[in-house]
């Protein structure tokens, strides 16, 4: 493990494996590095790979108040450890962030997102600004329990799954990020594509879904790869919200090769 610092003082840690041109990864919501060690020794072959963790997670800290704009400088402290610039793999709402950076003019030589879990329907926004008023309630009681157990609600698992993992060992540790899932909501605004955001990301993007996430993955893909100035888009037939980084890693080291 290695660390950085970040504008605010803030610790970040990351791994850094392989040789080759450097490519970084940014985690989604309610998960640390750890999601994407596989994925980072699979692409270690061919690429140095920073695989880091954000802001309150893992062996980072978490200086406050927090901002969207502390996060994007923290992923340019990685960016400077890895020479200047970099090619970014997004996971999820990590993606967003990733959108975020590359609008704002972080040198990225390739942006690869993986399902922005961005929301299509009118009723979105509305949907959005409930799902953050009942989080912020339940971390202001600090309920990271139940914080972390309506985010889960929120992307779709069941009850009973819900309730099985609450009862895991795995549990303490998803609790202790649970204030970052306020980070992401910030991260992901109203929930709908920010066309303005998209449209000043000059790096090359590659926007990838799975065919059996379902009908909003879909949706999401399109309408960001339409508000992108230079897209690709694919879709990994067989693949749901959480990837087999087997299955990615291919596509990736494709397209971040190119």
């Amino acid at each position: 493990m290695h660390t950085t610092r970040s504008s605010d003082g803030t610790t970040i840690a990351f791994d850094r494996l392989g040789e080759g041109p450097p490519v970084i990864l940014v985690s989604g919501a309610s998960t640390t590095r750890g999601v994407h060690a596989h994925l980072a020794g699979l692409l270690a072959a061919d690429f140095t790979v920073f695989n880091y963790d954000r802001r309150g997670r893992g062996d980072s800290g978490d200086t406050q108040p927090y901002a969207v704009q502390r996060e994007i400088e923290d992923l340019h402290a990685v960016l400077t450890e890895a020479g200047g610039q970099a090619a970014v793999f997004g996971n999820s709402s990590g993606a967003v962030l990733a959108l975020h950076a590359a609008a704002a003019g972080l040198p990225l030589t390739r942006l690869a997102l993986w399902e922005p879990p961005f929301m299509t329907g009118p009723d979105a926004p509305g949907r959005q600004r409930a799902y953050v008023a009942r989080l912020t309630e339940l971390l202001g009681a600090d309920r990271r329990g139940d914080a972390m157990a309506l985010f889960m609600r929120t992307v779709g698992l069941p009850e009973a799954m819900i309730a099985g993992m609450r009862s895991a060992p795995m549990w303490p540790a998803m609790e202790a990020v649970a204030p970052t899932l306020a980070y992401d909501a910030a991260i992901m605004g109203d929930s709908t594509v920010p066309a303005g955001l998209a449209a000043a990301v000059a790096a090359p993007a590659l926007v990838l879904d799975g065919s059996e996430t379902g009908a909003w993955a879909a949706s999401s893909a399109r309408a960001l790869t339409a508000a992108l100035p230079s897209p690709r888009h694919r879709t990994l037939d067989g693949q749901s919200h959480n990837v087999d980084w087997e299955v990615l890693a291919p596509v990736l080291r494709e397209f971040l090769s190119g």
